[in-house]
């Protein structure tokens, strides 16, 4: 019994012991869960069935966006910024009783949005928005105290998120009008701007040292490159493209910002030198998630244009194909890194990372079948979903709460 007990303690220090493990392990479980129940709304919907009591507040449609977005999405943030800051920062990792107070905060905000038509609109929103603020207090210390300049920028990141959630719920304390869809979308296009800041800096350096590491003895004459005023206008027009969706711009202005950020975004890949990753799936996931992002962008600046296909449905090739493939890329490769393992990706984590793609093209393809489709083409989209991340959890759940390796 004894041994038995120090097992389990020495598991649970090991899984709050950094930020990446409770908060990497939590999102991808999060991710099946909350997909399911919006896969059995759809199911009986199509059914032409009725839930007549629902439990949340928000129609299915908006709660399922926002839980994605502000559950699923923020989770895999908070587990970056702490696993990265104490990196940055030379510091102690965040850990214990600080970091169990964060995750409780975050499943707290949970639980008040899946019971968010049972309880009062004041409850749920001082539930689901207190977690960021808590993030951000915990990281911004070592930030400005031992952190580089340029990290700071990372502070208008979680201010946007948390301005985005105060939007979705402000309209739904009736305080706003028609800002549920724009926080969504400020959150969206938050972590968007996350993902170009981050891509520029770890997905050229990841490849760098691959691509030297194969051939430790020669003298490696093709790298990737990262041009000045690509990444500047990369970042721009990412901003542009977010201060349109904001400001309610006409269609033709965010659409003509999102084939630009295609184009330039399509550019700043090119000198990656993805072609030569296939061989490491570890690392090319990293770069299709980006390619999915450049997909995301044009298809976005059809649908705003054009008849093509709808905004909502472009969408998804930003939210599944690049937020999903590229959290599951990072969080697939900090879990091996920062528990002293090998950075190789096994089979079945190479099954999520297609199985996340295969995702965002079937629910893309909504626009281009008969309506007849729709709701089997929905939830075959949502079941690829949840079998990458299933896949994913059956592989890092146990790397996730045992100790290092070293």
């Amino acid at each position: 019994m004894t041994k038995t007990r120090g097992v389990a303690a020495s598991r649970w220090q090991a899984f709050f012991s950094n930020g990446f493990r409770p908060f990497f392990l939590f999102a991808s479980l999060y991710a099946v869960l909350g997909m399911a129940a919006w896969m059995i709304w759809i199911g009986i919907h199509a059914l032409n069935g009725e839930i007549r009591n629902l439990t949340i507040a928000m129609p299915p449609h908006y709660w399922h966006a926002h839980e994605m977005l502000y559950g699923y999405g923020v989770a895999v943030v908070a587990g970056f910024f702490l696993t990265a800051v104490p990196n940055w920062t030379k510091t102690g990792a965040f850990q214990g009783s600080a970091l169990g107070l964060l995750v409780v905060l975050w499943i707290l905000g949970r639980i008040a949005m899946w019971f968010s038509g049972l309880l009062p609109n004041w409850l749920v929103a001082l539930c689901d928005l207190a977690f960021i603020p808590a993030l951000l207090i915990t990281v911004i210390g070592a930030l400005v105290h031992r952190g580089s300049k340029r990290n700071w920028i990372f502070f208008p990141i979680l201010v946007l998120l948390f301005a985005g959630n105060g939007l979705v719920h402000g309209e739904q304390l009736g305080w706003f009008d028609d800002t549920l869809v724009k926080g969504h979308r400020l959150a969206l296009d938050t972590i968007i701007l996350l993902i170009t800041i981050l891509g520029g800096r770890v997905i050229p350096a990841f490849t760098t040292n691959t691509l030297r590491n194969a051939k430790p003895h020669k003298t490696v004459t093709t790298l990737p490159v990262s041009r000045g005023p690509i990444e500047m206008v990369s970042m721009a027009s990412v901003i542009g493209l977010l201060a349109a969706n904001i400001f309610d711009a006409p269609s033709t202005w965010i659409g003509g910002m999102a084939l630009l950020a295609a184009a330039v975004h399509a550019v700043r890949l090119s000198g990656w030198q993805s072609l030569r990753t296939l061989d490491t799936p570890i690392l090319w996931v990293l770069h299709l998630g980006y390619l999915w992002l450049i997909i995301g962008f044009a298809l976005i600046g059809l649908s705003e244009l054009t008849d093509y296909m709808s905004p909502n449905t472009a969408l998804h090739a930003l939210t599944i194909g690049a937020v999903g493939t590229l959290t599951v890329g990072v969080m697939s490769r900090a879990g091996l890194g920062h528990t002293g393992r090998p950075i190789v990706a096994r089979r079945i984590v190479v099954a999520a990372y297609i199985c996340l793609s295969l995702a965002a093209v079937v629910r893309i393809s909504v626009s281009t079948l008969p309506f007849d489709y729709y709701n089997y083409l929905l939830m075959g989209s949502g079941v690829l979903w949840m079998v990458g991340f299933c896949c994913l959890v059956w592989v890092y759940l146990p790397i996730l709460t045992t100790p290092r390796l070293d």
